[in-house]
């Protein structure tokens, strides 16, 4: 790796609590240096994501790397750790626009058990919702889908400067955010991400572009405010890299059990529900969800109840067979090394 570049290793590390998915955020955000008069300091956004820089000297594997900076940075230990994707777009780091170096980050999607975070190091828990509002269907769809979404999105689109590209943009937008008439697919989360991005709906996207501006010597004019309501902004990429780990582990979850590696060895089939309800934003149907768990052999009896559920005593279940051997499968080839 030349020197103009620095590697680095970004884990977005998820857990459960209550049966709320959350992320867990780093202190982060960085000043442009000193600024003239004439130039207007950009919003400085302090959540970031547990980052370090990868030395090759240090750990055989990148995995390894991650695991070890997860644990002596911040007491995380990690459970299922799968490799997302690498980040590479010039300027996705604001330091290397003001002379520093090209910024590359492979980032990871990490899971941690209900009970084992311990009291991390560094570390603040915040929802996954908290910073993708429009991601969380629980309770039907979103206002802000209505009232702020879908309008501002018809601007952007009706603001294209060819009839091309406003039925490009039309159909990227029917796609990820259909209507009454559409189907909502809870995996598309980075496209709906990045769409809002692009469309300019984003903290993030004025603040780039204002700290563009200022590096080429611009004003950085403040930009216009913001919608509120779309999401707790976060430092760098980070809204980035954490839509890409939910959409990987909504599409996962569609085929693999991975939510038992959140939830307690012990639990109820309530609890598990919860659990995958949060992660995808949706309600399911309680008894068609239990009958797939009990007839796919994933959960078996453990013959205990669960006497704090505060009403009527719970079954309490295990992983069973199917899981294990589903756990066990997704350990040997967690991470594709290159």
């Amino acid at each position: 790796m030349p020197d103009a570049t620095r590697f680095d290793l970004t884990a977005v590390v998820l857990s459960t609590f209550g049966g709320e998915v959350r992320v867990a955020t780093t202190a982060a955000g960085w000043e442009p240096p000193e600024l003239a008069p004439t130039q207007h300091r950009p919003p400085s956004h302090r959540d970031g994501l547990p980052t370090r820089a990868f030395d090759p000297d240090a750990h055989r594997t990148l995995q390894e790397a991650v695991r070890a900076m997860a644990d002596s940075d911040h007491g995380l230990r990690l459970g299922y750790v799968e490799q997302l994707y690498t980040f590479a777009d010039r300027g996705r780091d604001p330091r290397e626009l003001f002379g520093g170096p090209r910024a590359v980050a492979v980032g990871y999607l990490a899971l941690v058990r209900e009970a084992g975070q311990g009291t991390p190091d560094g570390i603040v828990w915040r929802d996954v919702y908290e910073h993708l509002p429009w991601e969380d269907r629980r309770t039907g769809v979103p206002v802000i889908l209505g009232n702020v979404v879908a309008p501002a999105l018809d601007r952007w689109v009706a603001g294209a400067d060819s009839e091309g590209l406003a039925v490009r943009r039309r159909e990227r937008v029917e796609l990820a955010f259909p209507g009454a008439e559409g189907s909502w697919d809870p995996v598309r989360v980075l496209e709906r991400y990045e769409l809002l991005y692009e469309a300019g709906l984003l903290v993030e996207a004025g603040r780039d572009r204002a700290l563009a501006e200022i590096a080429g010597g611009g004003s950085g004019a403040p930009f216009g405010p913001m919608p509120a309501a779309l999401g707790r902004p976060m430092a760098g990429d980070a809204r980035r890299f954490l839509a890409t780990a939910l959409e990987r582990l909504r599409g996962k979850l569609r085929y693999r059990p991975v939510v038992f590696e959140l939830v307690p060895p012990a639990f109820t089939l309530n609890h598990v529900q919860k659990v995958v309800e949060a992660l995808t934003g949706t309600r399911l149907h309680k008894q068609n969800f239990r009958r797939l768990l009990l007839s796919g052999g994933l959960v078996e009896p453990t013959g205990r109840m669960d006497t704090q559920t505060g009403g009527r005593p719970a079954e309490l279940f295990r992983f069973g067979r199917e899981a294990i051997h589903e756990r066990t499968s997704s350990r040997r080839g967690e991470i594709p090394e290159s």
